[in-house]
């Protein structure tokens, strides 16, 4: 799975701190889901477009492994 969250944080001009905080995850989710490394639960992704004003399939895609 592939995510855009990095490019959505930049838009918002906000650290991986601040979304951490505002998602209720540390900084260590935030910073490995960037990497590709964790693959967030429905909940966390849900949570992720919710706090972005945007559909879950704007940040998150399925790659051709998944």
């Amino acid at each position: 799975m592939t995510n855009k969250i990095r490019i959505y944080r930049a838009i918002k001009e906000i650290s991986q701190e601040q979304l951490a905080q505002e998602i209720g995850v540390s900084r260590q989710t935030i910073h490995a889901m960037e990497k590709n490394k964790y693959v967030p639960s429905t909940v966390l992704a849900l949570k992720i477009a919710r706090y972005f004003e945007v559909k879950v399939e704007e940040i998150f895609a399925l790659d051709n492994e998944d």
